[in-house]
């Protein structure tokens, strides 16, 4: 099983942002996110908005799915 750091409480680094960047990026969910950088969901959610990130998908369409 992997050891994941717990990073709570403690202030953003660099590294960390650079990666939820990346992350964010690649559209990977939020609990992913919160456990690749030992952050919560919330403190995730929370940097975003500070950061003035979006976390909405960018490849969904506003309107749903196609049907056939």
């Amino acid at each position: 099983m992997p050891k994941y750091n717990r990073n709570a409480g403690d202030a953003w680094t660099d590294e960390e942002v650079k990666k939820l960047k990346e992350l964010i990026k690649g559209n990977t969910p939020t609990r992913i996110i919160g456990l690749k950088l030992g952050r919560t969901e919330d403190a995730v959610y929370d940097k975003c908005k500070e950061l003035k990130l979006s976390l909405k998908p960018a490849n969904q369409s506003p309107y749903g799915p196609r049907k056939k």
